[in-house]
């Protein structure tokens, strides 16, 4: 005779992660709408599905369920790669970069994430510092890198690659981002992204390819 197996303890955790996810999502929806000073617990537990006390099992406060969706924000970002081969033809790749990323920043929701960081960053620092050290910062570091290893060889001539892959990144989003974030216009089409890419490329390349001698 086989003795029944016994639930295997990991299923409580996926079933814990599950209901922390329900939690998660249904107080992102809450942030997004009311934004960080309009939203309650109480408003979080209606949009999540599970009772208060439920919620404060998983999340002591509001600030702390915050900053969760906040680290889940940065994760998310993380995700996404960005193709900085070296042996990658510049123009070619700050094309594919800057189409993905307003991709990214536009996307649905995308606005909304920001805007509340930027609003609550003031007031938690840690939280909007932490933000931009693991969204911002660090696809500014990749394509900063990306940069140097084509200015060793002559391709492009950068003093200072870090305020170039600034400058690239900002002239991506020129007339996109802004509109969209705050909600002066709608999240901007395909065409339109590729058109201030495409534009944004040329602007850097005759900017920072290297001369022929």
């Amino acid at each position: 005779m086989v003795a029944a197996t016994p639930n295997p303890l990991h299923l409580v955790g996926d079933e814990d992660s599950s209901k922390r996810r329900q939690i998660l999502d249904g107080a992102r929806k809450v942030f997004m709408d009311l934004g960080f000073d309009g939203a309650s617990m109480n408003e979080i537990a209606r949009a999540a599905g599970v009772s208060k006390g439920t919620l404060y099992v998983y999340f002591a406060d509001k600030n702390r369920l915050f900053e969760a969706i906040v680290e889940g924000e940065a994760l998310e970002h993380g995700q996404v790669v960005f193709n900085f081969d070296p042996a990658r033809d510049v123009a070619t790749t700050l094309l594919e970069f800057g189409k993905a990323y307003n991709e990214l920043l536009c996307r649905p929701g995308g606005g909304s994430a920001i805007r509340t960081v930027m609003a609550i960053a003031e007031r938690m620092p840690d939280v909007g510092r932490r933000y931009y050290e693991r969204v911002l910062e660090k696809t500014i570091n990749r394509l900063a890198e990306y940069l140097k290893a084509h200015v060793a060889p002559g391709d492009l001539a950068i003093d200072d690659c870090q305020l170039a892959a600034s400058q690239f990144m900002e002239v991506c989003k020129a007339s996109l981002f802004l509109p969209f974030v705050f909600q002066a216009a709608p999240a901007p089409s395909a065409e339109r992204m590729d058109e201030v890419v495409e534009s944004a490329t040329r602007m850097f390349l005759a900017a920072y390819r290297a001369k022929a001698s």
